[in-house]
């Protein structure tokens, strides 16, 4: 199913439609403020698995990140943040970041890998976040990409609905999004460092 949802004023109707599939352990492909990803919501293990198969990875070896709505929702499933990283992040969130930090106990252990740390968005887009607000739980968050050898993301909800939308429970389409991915920033050692540059600029 492809859905269309306004990026600037997401309707509550359609929002609460997309919050259901969730909760029901469905597996959505959704715009960010970077390239489109694909998500559930982050307590269902056998959704989440069934990202790890379209993907094509071991569950084990996955590298996926979630989404959460703002600053305190993030807090619930992080370790204490140091003053300088917290500014850091404050400073950079919402926008194009992926950062790296110590995972808590709140962390489904499907996600936890050997280092215990988990990768955080808080996207620049009112879609995923009025989603997650209304979950309730953070989503999981890993890129689409392109089937095409050229171009390493796709920008177009439609194609991507044709290519991809047998293997999922929703496409939505938020509009044209970005080819480039989100800059990852590892906070888990001092100073913080960038782990992939993407569209984010990091200030220090």
């Amino acid at each position: 199913m492809l859905m269309h949802i306004h990026p600037d004023n997401p309707g509550q109707r359609q929002i609460m439609e997309v919050v259901k599939i969730l909760a029901g352990g469905g597996v959505i492909i959704y715009p960010t403020d970077t390239v489109y990803g694909l998500g559930c919501d982050i307590s269902k293990a056998k959704a989440i698995e069934r990202i790890a198969r379209i993907k094509g990875v071991r569950l084990e070896k996955a590298n996926f990140s979630f989404i959460c709505h703002d600053l305190s929702h993030l807090s619930l499933y992080t370790k204490h943040i140091s003053n300088p990283v917290f500014k850091l992040i404050k400073k950079h969130l919402p926008g194009p970041f992926t950062f790296i930090l110590e995972a808590n106990s709140n962390v489904p252990k499907i996600f936890k890998n050997k280092k215990k740390t988990v990768g955080i968005r808080i996207p620049d887009n009112n879609i995923p976040l009025e989603i997650v607000r209304q979950l309730g739980n953070p989503i999981l968050t890993t890129s689409i990409h392109d089937y095409d050898d050229i171009i390493d993301y796709t920008t177009d909800a439609e194609l991507i609905h044709e290519n991809m939308g047998h293997l999922v429970d929703l496409v939505i389409d938020g509009g044209f999004g970005h080819n480039i991915p989100s800059t990852i920033v590892d906070c888990t050692i001092e100073p913080p460092e960038i782990l992939r540059q993407g569209l984010g600029a990091l200030e220090r």
